[in-house]
């Protein structure tokens, strides 16, 4: 009898879930629309470097927003309430942008020229480029906030935007391969190995921004890591 009624209590019908799933889909797609906000600055931004300047500064940019399962996972992980208001205070990258650069002053550059236009809140920062984590790991991230204008009116809505240099990107996704394969526990010299990878990636940094001065000049960006301190 009591597993009877256990399977009562947990039984939804169709309605419900679908109730349930539409709901969720709406809720993501306020993070898609913010997204693509992002993606339309930053393409403009490429516009114009590649059509009034001598330089292009963006190498490659890619975007994404959580799957329900990824979100899921997270709101378990984090042991936060499931309820969506919750979910919008404490997880701030559901939706995401990263912007590959050519140089590491580029990616100083571009977080100025994005959050310096004025419908764009910079909520939090973590310079990873000036002080790396612990196993290597560089970039730099924003947690912004842009403006969308739906039907039922104006919403917020958080995005997390990186920026990196193409060394840094493929250290970050060889070490995502190596951690998903081995489901986060990673032998003690491969560990090492990444962290010597990590300095190699940085030194071919700033060899490669070496020739670009010889071959360009110093650069007109201007760094600005010490401002870095939302």
């Amino acid at each position: 009898m009591a597993s009877s009624l256990d399977e009562q209590q947990f039984t939804i019908s169709p309605s419900e879930l679908r109730s349930a799933r539409d709901e969720l889909q709406r809720f993501l797609l306020e993070y898609r629309f913010g997204m693509q906000e992002i993606e339309t600055k930053i393409g403009i931004l490429r516009d114009e470097f590649l059509h009034n300047h001598d330089y292009n500064p963006i190498e490659h940019v890619s975007s994404r927003v959580k799957s329900p399962d990824s979100l899921v996972d997270k709101v378990v992980r984090k042991g936060i309430d499931a309820g969506f208001d919750s979910i919008r205070a404490n997880i701030t990258d559901i939706a995401g942008v990263r912007v590959t650069c050519s140089f590491v002053p580029d990616t100083y550059r571009l977080f100025d020229l994005l959050t310096a236009q004025d419908d764009v809140t910079v909520l939090a920062v973590k310079d990873y480029v000036a002080q790396p984590k612990e196993n290597g790991y560089k970039s730099l991230h924003a947690i912004v906030e842009v403006p969308v204008f739906l039907s039922t009116g104006r919403v917020q809505v958080p995005v997390e935007v990186q920026f990196r240099t193409i060394a840094m990107d493929f250290w970050a996704s060889l070490e995502h391969k190596i951690y998903y394969k081995y489901d986060r526990q990673v032998p003690a010299r491969l560990l090492d190995e990444l962290r010597d990878a990590a300095h190699t990636a940085a030194e071919l940094d700033t060899h490669m921004e070496l020739l670009h001065r010889e071959l360009h000049g110093p650069s007109t960006s201007t760094d600005s890591r010490a401002q870095l301190s939302v």
